[in-house]
């Protein structure tokens, strides 16, 4: 049996490297000492079918549609699974490679994986979202394809050699629902990378002649909770009189125009900033101005169990937060953020309001968070994690293979490779992306 050193992504959802965890992901395996190449769907200012950015090969292919509804989403993915596996028979062709790791959505490839493990290729599972739970989230209800949902999942578990959890929740969901041993179960958060979130000084202009900025970074879709903040920010205009407070939404996504119009029914538009999807430089300028930075993910299963990359985001940056009272949203922030009573929007906007006038508790609380996330939280913690994964990996491979076990020089382990234990400019691209949701 050969080193398993070459490895084959697929990702649906985003192009690379514009998502952020996969290409963190991507670039640790390459530092290793990996062949890696990706798979993916193209995207604005990704519209290249094929480049190579420092050393890893990216692959991509059109995906004409951006589902909002069941039949959308059957296409989507039908459209995806088919295209990753064309571009899977170019990649083992040509580059080759001993490992597919797939991230979901949707769970689909494990099909591809499958087929390939009848080759002797590996499958890695990188968990990033619950679709049972986001289903039930988007269309509020537990029918046919909610339990299609389920089956998919457990199929992808129990196609998997190695699954990789963004935190606790997730790899209990791993053991509980998709039946995989522990020992094959592995945490790796979507931890920030410093060298991008830098901290620049305030740009006053995007307050609008205001007194306070308050930040949002993420997708405007339904699960999150956008038309909570709206209603947030109407009872704080109209209720409570504050005419000081401009709000900056940062992010695109399928309901963007939706809640445009939403705040103008609200009669709160000139308070709001919607940007759309902004490059790196003006997203960071954003956040670093903002005196409070919020997360409004509707209270449900899906977001309760999920780590969000805002959230870290804005603890990166020093920025106090508010949300919604969630599981995981306290077990990243901590001391780091206010948590309002689920789903309401009135004691959220309390709860902004209450930090915006009280400068002192803001420093503290964003101190804490800041002190977090480079003492525990970044994504340089998170690498020997990821590498631990790949180890047992090639462990489970030694053992299928007596014969020819692996040993010395060829062994891929968590710390064969000295260099990859330390950080690296992850984003060393250069190339901008938008800020938004990895479960992350």
């Amino acid at each position: 049996m050969l080193p398993l050193k070459r490895v084959l992504i697929l990702v649906e959802n985003l192009p690379s490297p514009f998502d952020r965890r996969v290409w963190q992901e991507a670039c640790a395996l390459r530092d290793a000492g990996y062949v890696v190449s990706i798979i993916c769907p193209t995207g604005r200012g990704y519209e290249r079918k094929f480049e190579a950015i420092d050393g890893i090969h990216i692959y991509r292919y059109n995906l004409p549609i951006e589902a909002s509804g069941a039949a959308g989403y059957a296409l989507e993915y039908t459209i995806a699974l088919v295209s990753t596996f064309l571009l899977s028979w170019r990649v083992f062709l040509t580059r080759g490679f001993d490992v597919i790791h797939a991230c979901n959505p949707p769970d689909l490839f494990f099909l591809i994986g499958g087929f390939f493990k009848l080759l002797g290729k590996k499958f890695v599972f990188d968990h990033h979202d619950l679709n049972p739970e986001l289903y039930e989230a988007k269309f509020g209800r537990r029918d046919f394809f909610y339990r299609l949902m389920l089956a998919l999942e457990y199929w992808t578990f129990r196609t998997a050699d190695v699954s990789i959890a963004t935190n606790e929740s997730y790899r209990r969901i791993a053991i509980d629902r998709g039946g995989m041993a522990s020992d094959r179960v592995f945490v790796v958060r979507s931890g920030p990378c410093l060298d991008r979130l830098q901290i620049v000084p305030a740009d006053e202009r995007l307050k609008r002649g205001r007194r306070y900025l308050v930040g949002y970074v993420g997708v405007m879709g339904k699960q999150e909770g956008i038309d909570y903040l709206l209603r947030a920010v109407s009872h704080i205009v109209h209720e409570l009189g504050r005419s000081d407070i401009q709000f900056g939404l940062v992010g695109g996504g399928t309901s963007l125009e939706q809640m445009k119009t939403r705040a103008v029914e609200l009669g709160i538009a000139d308070f709001v900033t919607f940007t759309g999807r902004l490059p790196d430089r003006e997203m960071l300028a954003m956040l670093n101005t903002a005196d409070v930075c919020v997360n409004p993910d509707i209270a449900n299963d899906m977001n309760d169990k999920s780590t969000m990359n805002k959230i870290m985001e804005y603890m990166a940056l020093g920025k106090p937060i508010v949300q919604f009272d969630l599981a995981e949203g306290r077990v990243s922030a901590q001391q780091a953020s206010l948590y309002a009573k689920k789903n309401d929007a009135m004691d959220f906007a309390d709860k902004i309001v209450e930090l915006l006038d009280d400068p002192a508790r803001r420093a503290q609380m964003g101190k804490f968070g800041r002190r977090r996330v480079t003492d525990e939280l970044e994504w340089s913690y998170e690498v020997p994690k990821l590498l631990a994964a790949y180890a047992a990996l090639s462990r489970s491979a030694a053992e299928s293979s007596p014969a020819r076990p692996l040993g010395g020089d060829e062994a891929v382990s968590g710390n064969a490779h000295p260099a990859a234990t330390g950080p690296r400019n992850l984003a060393a691209t250069g190339l901008e992306a938008t800020s938004g949701d990895t479960t992350i």
